[in-house]
């Protein structure tokens, strides 16, 4: 039995006459089902993956082109509130500068005023020493005219 399935294994491979390229029926089939195969993996497979992979594209290409011009925006607006910023620095520092100014006129003033009547209560002050002086020397001047006239007395008196 083993012997029979042998010979006609060698029979059936001497009835192939073509040997390794023997161009049958075969070859155009297996072309054929190469070009279906290869059109319905595209129909199925890759088109709807070549499909998502533009739409992606397409939104991360807007997203970035929004982002940038966001980013424009944001770096302009950034510049504005730093001028104005700087800006107002500038006048702020103006303002104090223009208080400081008047603060120190006003202390001038304040300061000229005050020495002003310190000199005016020193001159009164010195007017009323002086009238006091003055009269503080006449009372001493009469008490000793006084006191002078009671010693001539008692010396006169004792000596007459």
């Amino acid at each position: 039995m083993i012997t029979g399935v042998m010979l006609f294994a060698v029979e059936a491979a001497a009835e192939e006459a073509g040997g390794l390229f023997d161009l049958d029926a075969t070859l155009p089939l297996m072309a054929v089902q190469f070009a279906l195969l290869a059109i319905i993996l595209n129909a199925v497979f890759y088109k709807p993956l070549g499909n998502a992979i533009d739409e992606r594209d397409g939104y991360v290409r807007s997203t970035t082109a929004d982002a940038e011009e966001r980013l424009a925006k944001a770096e302009k607006l950034a510049q504005e509130y730093e001028q104005a910023l700087a800006a107002a620095r500038r006048e702020a520092k103006q303002i104090v500068e223009d208080a400081q100014a008047e603060a120190q006129a006003i202390g001038d003033q304040t300061m000229a005023s005050a020495q002003q009547e310190a000199q005016v209560q020193r001159e009164a002050t010195q007017k009323d020493l002086d009238a006091q002086k003055q009269s503080a020397m006449a009372a001493l001047e009469q008490q000793v005219d006084a006191l002078s006239q009671q010693i001539l007395s008692k010396l006169l008196g004792a000596a007459a």
